[in-house]
C-alpha cells in the first residue's frame, strides 16, 4: 500500500490539527469501489453527519476510521497519528493487531446491531472494554460505569441482561459502553436504524447531550431533523465520492449537488 503522496498531508500544528483527518480514502470489494478518493477532517468537539444513500460507501467509511475496514489507498489519522498502519519510507505497513487495538481504544463505535455481550449485565457490558483493553482497575471502573449508566437513563437497570431491555436500552447500554473507554471520538453508525420508531427518540436524545456537552463525534444517520439539529457540518456521500458538505443549514436547506437536493427529497 503506497502512500507516499499523501502520508505528508498529515496536518502537524497541534493548534489547528482536526482530531481526525481521512486522505484520499480508497476502498474496494472485488470489482466494486466502495469509496472513491474520500477527504474528511473533523475537529475538536465538533460533530459530523455523514448521509448518503444505501450502498453509498458511509459504513465502510466509518469502519475504515478505526481500521475495521483496511483501505486499499489513503490514510486515515486521530491526533496526528495513522490508524492501523505505519508509514516507513513512503508506504503504509499494517500495524499488529496489538497495537490496532490500542488505538481503536481511543475511538468509540456504536453500531446498527448493539452488540452487547448476552451473557454478561448491563453494568458488566460497561466495565468489560476498559478492564480488558486498557488494564483499568475495575473498581474504579466499575464507579465510572455506574456514572455512564446513570447519564443515559439507566442506573435502574444495572444488573439487567440484554435480553430483558428494549432495543432502544440496549442501544444506550452501547453507548455507555462506548463512553467508559474515554474516546477520543465516538462513531455512530445508524445508531437507530434497528429500533421500533417510538424508541427512536430516547437513543437521539442521548446524543443530543453528547453533542452539548463537547463530545467529537460522526454520525451516519437518515434522520434529517436531528442532523439539522445536532450536526456542525454535514457531509454528502454517494457512490463512495463526497459531493457536498458544509454546515447543515447549507447543505440541508440549500443543497447545491442535484444529487444531494434528490436525496432529500426523497427522505423527508
Amino acid at each position: 500500500m503506497s502512500a507516499a503522496p499523501v502520508v505528508e498531508d498529515v496536518v502537524e500544528d497541534e493548534s489547528v490539527m482536526p482530531v481526525v483527518q481521512v486522505r484520499a480514502a480508497s476502498k474496494s470489494f472485488g470489482t466494486h469501489q466502495v469509496l472513491h478518493e474520500v477527504d474528511l477532517d473533523v475537529e475538536e468537539g465538533k460533530v459530523t453527519v455523514v448521509l448518503g444513500p444505501s450502498g453509498s460507501g458511509k459504513s465502510t467509511l466509518l469502519r475504515s476510521i478505526n481500521h475495521l475496514e483496511k483501505l486499499d489507498a489513503g490514510f486515515v489519522s486521530v491526533d496526528g497519528e495513522l490508524v492501523g498502519v505505519k508509514a516507513v519510507r513512503g508506504r503504509l505497513h499494517e500495524l499488529s493487531e496489538r497495537a490496532i487495538l490500542r488505538q481503536r481504544a481511543r475511538i468509540g463505535f456504536v453500531f446498527q446491531g448493539f452488540n452487547l455481550f448476552p451473557h454478561l449485565t448491563v453494568l458488566d457490558n460497561v466495565v468489560e472494554a476498559p478492564v480488558a483493553a486498557l488494564g483499568r482497575d475495575k473498581a474504579e471502573v466499575r464507579r465510572e460505569a455506574r456514572e455512564l449508566l446513570e447519564r443515559v437513563g439507566l442506573a435502574d437497570k444495572v444488573d439487567a441482561y440484554p435480553r430483558q431491555l428494549s432495543g432502544g436500552q440496549q442501544q444506550r447500554v452501547a453507548i455507555a459502553r462506548a463512553l467508559a473507554l474515554r474516546p477520543r471520538l465516538v462513531l455512530f453508525d445508524e445508531p437507530t436504524s434497528a429500533l421500533d420508531p417510538e424508541l427512536v427518540g430516547e437513543v437521539l436524545a442521548v446524543i443530543k447531550d453528547l453533542a452539548a456537552a463537547g463530545t467529537t463525534m460522526i454520525i451516519v444517520t437518515h434522520e434529517i431533523a436531528f442532523a439539522r439539529e445536532v450536526a456542525d457540518s454535514v457531509v454528502f456521500l454517494d457512490e463512495g465520492r463526497v459531493l457536498e458538505q458544509g454546515p447543515p443549514d447549507q447543505v440541508l436547506t440549500d443543497p447545491q449537488h442535484p444529487r444531494t437536493a434528490a436525496f432529500l427529497r426523497r427522505v423527508r
